[in-house]
């Protein structure tokens, strides 16, 4: 009979093993055992096992045969997509928004609750209220719930240390859904899971390392290297909506004055043009106004533009990252906001840091922190996989 010890690292060595085959196949698209060999260094008797581990627990199936050049055909693999489902939650915006997604990322349900006006305990029953629907969807089985939400976040622990705008300070929301629903749950900060969303289905794998800065009522970035979310030393990386602006005297949120997202979020335009204007206007009339050349719209939504592009001049210097997209509400203002941000992004910084820096929109805009945030629960380990039915 094994020691316990021994025992112990044989069923680590396995898991491993799992993991790195099952990443292999989703990375792949369509491969064979042979090619999993020969990317993976493993023997091609352990890669049958692992294989053979997967297809019978429903997440990976045969799909036929390789075109033979003279040798015996392969034959292929595939991901089962719709083998299990995660839930991913967006509670940046005015209405929290949750979406069942399968293991590509495809979104299968949707559902919205309103958000306006909730904070403290109203704001956590609102979460409640969408994954009670959600997880009781025909979407079954459900591996895990992740959450994406503003602010500081202890994700290690679940623990929001704090969302200004919800009026969340040091709350256990981790603990609590997995309590409440019996499934893991990742919390992390929305800009970090729009990171990870735009990452893992955007189509920027290739380049590993990203930097996503979603503007909407708030701003935040989201930054990963080498393929990694980079949280730093407390889990708050990225929060430059709250770094200060030199000259600004704007009253911010948070209770300090002249922070960045009092210039260029959309809470700040609105802001600005209803004082230019002496009347309250949504975003779509602002929006609009700005598309048909209105000469004092377009100076506040270039002003906010420029002053974003310095933020990114900063990122860049500190970073030296060479792709940054931006999502959020503020990319309705469309290529002459982007190419405004861009400008004063180059400007910002070393002209040769600066040159092969890419800044564009994100594919998924809202849908990417929903996508990160379940996609989270996988990021690194799949091992949440293989103990489900």
């Amino acid at each position: 009979m094994l020691p316990i010890s021994q025992k112990a690292n044989q069923q680590q060595a396995r898991l491993h093993n799992l993991n790195l085959v099952f990443r292999t196949i989703y990375e792949s698209g369509t491969t064979s055992r042979i090619e999993i060999a020969r990317r993976t260094h493993l023997t091609r008797t352990t890669v049958s096992d692992m294989v053979a581990e997967l297809i019978e627990s429903g997440l990976v199936e045969e799909i036929g045969t390789s075109v033979s050049s003279g040798g015996k055909p392969s034959i292929l693999l595939q991901l089962v997509a719709d083998s299990r489902y995660l839930i991913g939650l967006n509670l940046a915006q005015d209405k929290f928004i949750g979406a069942v997604i399968n293991l590509r990322g495809e979104i299968k349900e949707t559902c919205e609750v309103p958000a306006e006006n909730s904070d403290g305990e109203l704001a956590l029953q609102r979460v409640y209220e969408l994954l009670d629907h959600l997880t009781h969807s025909r979407w079954q089985p459900l591996i895990g719930i992740g959450v994406g939400t503003p602010g500081l976040v202890n994700t290690r622990q679940g623990v929001v240390i704090q969302a200004v705008n919800l009026e969340w300070k040091n709350l256990p929301l981790g603990n609590l859904l997995s309590q409440r629903y019996g499934l893991p749950v990742s919390v992390l900060n929305d800009s970090q899971a729009a990171a990870i969303g735009e990452f893992a289905y955007g189509g920027h794998r290739a380049r590993r390392n990203l930097i996503v800065v979603n503007i909407s009522q708030g701003v935040g970035a989201g930054i990963l290297i080498e393929g990694k979310l980079f949280q730093g030393d407390g889990g708050g990386a990225g929060e430059i909506g709250h770094v200060p602006v030199r000259g600004n005297q704007r009253l911010c949120r948070c209770g300090r004055a002249g922070c960045l997202e009092t210039l260029t979020s959309v809470k700040a335009i609105l802001q600005r043009a209803q004082e230019a204007r002496g009347e309250a206007l949504g975003l779509p009339e602002i929006c609009a106004d700005f598309q048909r050349g209105d000469p004092q719209t377009r100076q506040i939504v270039q002003e906010a533009g420029q002053a974003m592009g310095e933020a990114l001049g900063g990122l860049v210097a500190a970073f030296d990252i060479e792709t940054i997209l931006l999502i959020g509400e503020m990319t309705c203002f469309g290529e002459a906001w982007l190419e405004t941000v861009r400008v004063a992004m180059r400007r910002s910084a070393l002209e040769p840091m600066t040159t092969p820096v890419r800044v564009e929109f994100g594919k998924f805009d809202n849908d990417a922190c929903i996508l990160g945030a379940a996609a989270h629960l996988l990021l690194e380990d799949y091992s949440l996989l293989f103990s489900q039915p």
